[in-house]
């Protein structure tokens, strides 16, 4: 049933993002006066509608990929006092005054920041654990092993921005994309375990790339390495003098590159005593351990493909300790400021990244379409609802954002259409508003049918 997963994940994650977007065109109509005749999530053919006190139509509809708010017009013809007697005495959209035209447009971006934030004020307050961002060391040739970085490290800041997990990493080295100049690294070495900052030179770094590789391209290779995070009391490993911080490299004299051949080694050795070489801020040493024992249920298969599977017990080694974790988590006021924080730092980073797209410094082959969204909807959902939510409220950012543009079909090119007016002291004429918007929905469409083509490419 896991492929049902992308396509329900996909219409969650849109019709929440639609629904708000929608919602706050609705409410602030509401509050103006205007009468609005249907709200609607989704186009095309309704599959479940209903009319409430006020006259409104609720409609969900096929097609999810949107959604709107109508309001009366005077000019319609086709919503007039004569043809639906329930109008008579009612507000039309072209008699409120442009102020309030311009909240009712703006008022959709606005929900969805707002969504943002309470989506991050959830995910702040009750907290996440991250493996600490680790990295294996820069191979030759790398933009890092030039600038100095020759060792395994774990990352604390790039630039100004501090980091808890690889996805803070991501971003921050997002927001240099096509630039030039210094990218400043913070990090720990592991062999020295001394804190050192390292200046790496770029010049229209990745600039027009289809598929940045922003960690290769620097030399930085996201990893779990065999560093003691945790010492579980009276265990093993406190017995043997393990730390908190030890980095161990080899085990009986085989090198060891990550958690998982630490753990291995481990495993497969209960009541052996095994020798461990590891580094300790800067000084090597070797300890002697002996893992205990632990029976396990192992699920063994009798044949591939059968449907029934038993279980076997099987000893393993345990050592009692565990990798260098970060846990995140605010009270419940600092976490709604670090809500605010984070939704104001995305969409800078959005802007920033359309301005970029512009003038060339990242490409448009990056945008994502419908397909792509269910990819990453499917994909975030399968990680866990942390990941889900925050792929959510990245994407709600994305939509006002995308919605503030000076567009005709846009809500930015319906202010656009305001301020003219406020300005000439009359509206723009139908004509020229017509054409406009002939031209928005001909660019929107080119978008829709460009983005699409970019995940069926990388899909292919």
């Amino acid at each position: 049933m896991e492929f049902l997963l992308y396509p329900l994940a996909f219409a969650l994650l849109l019709g929440v993002l639609v629904a708000f977007h929608e919602y706050g065109h609705f409410v602030v109509a509401r509050m103006s006066g205007v009468h609005v005749l249907r709200f609607s999530i989704g186009f095309g053919k309704p599959l479940f509608s209903w009319v409430d006190s006020k006259g409104t139509e609720f409609t969900l509809a096929m097609i999810p990929l949107g959604g709107f708010v109508s309001m009366y017009d005077e000019r319609d013809p086709l919503t007039s006092p004569a043809t639906s007697p329930e109008l008579e005495g009612a507000v039309g959209y072209t008699s409120l005054t442009p102020y309030w035209r311009i909240a009712i447009a703006l008022a959709g971006p606005f929900a969805n920041f707002l969504l943002a934030i309470l989506i991050y004020w959830l995910l702040f307050f009750a907290g996440s654990v991250q493996y600490a961002p680790m990295s294996t060391a820069p191979g030759e040739g790398s933009l890092l092993h030039s600038s100095g970085m020759q060792s395994s490290v774990q990352v604390l800041r790039v630039d100004e921005t501090p980091v808890t997990g690889w996805q803070d990493i991501a971003l921050a080295l997002t927001k240099r994309l096509g630039d030039s100049g210094d990218l400043t690294l913070a990090v720990v070495e592991l062999d020295s375990g001394v804190e050192r900052e390292v200046a790496v030179p770029i010049s229209d770094w990745l600039k027009g790339d289809d598929d940045p590789d922003i960690f290769g391209s620097l030399g930085l290779f996201p990893s779990i390495l065999p560093v003691v995070g945790r010492v579980v009391e009276d265990s093993q490993a406190e017995r043997a003098g393990l730390e908190q911080g030890d980095w161990i490299v080899a085990v009986d004299g085989k090198p060891v590159t990550y958690w998982s051949d630490w753990v291995q080694e481990i495993e497969r050795s209960p009541n052996t005593p095994l020798i461990l070489s590891l580094i300790r801020s800067g000084t090597q040493y070797e300890l002697r351990a002996t893992p205990d024992v632990r029976t396990v249920e192992v699920a063994v298969n009798p044949q591939e493909g059968a449907e029934n599977s038993v279980t076997s017990a099987v000893e393993q080694g345990f050592l009692g300790v565990g990798p260098v974790v970060i846990e995140v988590e605010y009270p419940l006021v600092e976490a709604l400021q670090k809500g605010v924080d984070e939704t104001l730092g995305k969409t800078a980073l959005t802007f920033s990244m359309i301005t970029k797209m512009f003038s060339g410094a990242v490409s448009a082959n990056t945008l994502v379409g419908p397909v792509g969204i269910a990819k990453i909807a499917g994909q975030s959902a399968k990680s866990g609802w942390r990941t889900f939510f925050g792929i959510m409220a990245l994407m709600s950012i994305s939509l006002a954002v995308l919605n503030l543009l000076p567009v005709p079909m846009l809500d930015g090119g319906h202010v656009v259409f305001i301020l003219a007016e406020i300005v000439r002291g009359k509206p723009v004429s139908e004509g020229i508003q017509s054409a406009a918007l002939q031209g928005g929905l001909f660019l929107v469409a080119l978008m829709f049918i460009f983005v699409t083509f970019n995940d069926l490419s990388r899909l292919i």
